[in-house]
């Protein structure tokens, strides 16, 4: 085995039995090199002259919980496509371990070599493994502060793992407070169902920011304490996420509004606070 990650050994059946998958394919334009699985869709990117950056904004939208939790002990990231997030959070939160799952080989290979993703160390860990198989291991409950998933496969019209059970594992994972954040297609029958299952998973703890790209919509959901923060200290947090950690976090809090604002029914004040 490599030295660069290590496989899971609690797979499920799906994990074990021989999996064909679809191929690990690259393109280049405008600087910006993209990770793809033998179609169209992007799965990942990187510009090369800012390789430790997150290029899309989708992806740094799944950084969102940066406004709720400040230092996280750890952070595991579902899927690990072109590593932009795995990346990012070993380089910015040195106290953290970060754990990235990838259930094919090949992504994993594409990251180190093509993505710049560096080889395992004390506070960073690659799993060759099953995503659903890594969050039903009962020994990992309560042991995670922030969850990143963003599971697709080559056809990228929603995520691959969207029941319930999936997301009530990925609850009972997270320790209290935690904060999930998946990456979700908006348009697309999978989004109301990825929605209601986060829903009943989270007790209702669950908002989702507008649109961007082309469908792209990240959904947050929140275990522990019930949060209540005026807009104005949440922007003010946003303003700190930014200068820190050079992310589009106004946009954030402006999404949130303006999905909350959304929810509103007729004839009802707006709130002061984000409440969830």
């Amino acid at each position: 085995m490599s030295r660069d990650h290590r496989r899971d050994d609690d797979a499920t059946p799906r994990a074990r039995r021989r999996i064909v998958y679809a191929p690990v394919t690259f393109s280049e334009e405008r600087g910006v090199r993209f990770l793809h699985f033998g179609t169209e869709w992007v799965q990942g990117a990187m510009r090369l002259r800012k390789p430790d950056a997150i290029e899309l904004e989708y992806a740094q939208q799944m950084m969102a919980w940066t406004l709720f939790l400040d230092a996280p002990r750890d952070v595991v990231q579902l899927g690990l496509g072109a590593a932009s997030l795995t990346k990012f959070c070993h380089a910015h939160f040195p106290a953290a371990q970060v754990t990235a799952v990838e259930l094919n080989p090949a992504v994993i290979v594409a990251a180190r070599t093509m993505f710049g993703l560096p080889d395992d160390d004390a506070t960073l860990s690659v799993v060759e493994g099953d995503a659903e198989a890594f969050v039903a291991n009962a020994e990992r409950d309560g042991s995670i502060d922030v969850l990143q998933v963003d599971l697709y496969d080559a056809l990228a019209r929603g995520p691959v793992l969207e029941s319930l059970e999936f997301y009530a594992r990925c609850r009972a994972c997270l320790r209290e407070p935690g904060v999930l954040t998946v990456n979700l297609f908006g348009a697309h029958a999978s989004f109301t169902r990825n929605i209601r299952s986060l829903g009943a998973a989270f007790n209702g703890r669950v908002i989702a920011l507008p649109e961007v790209h082309e469908g792209n919509r990240v959904a947050i959901a929140f275990a522990g304490p019930s949060i209540h923060v005026p807009w104005t200290d949440l922007r003010e947090r946003a303003a700190v996420v930014a200068r820190r950690y050079g992310l589009r976090a106004p946009a954030w809090v402006d999404g949130l509004h303006a999905s909350v604002a959304g929810s509103r029914r007729s004839g009802q004040r707006e709130a002061s606070a984000f409440r969830i």
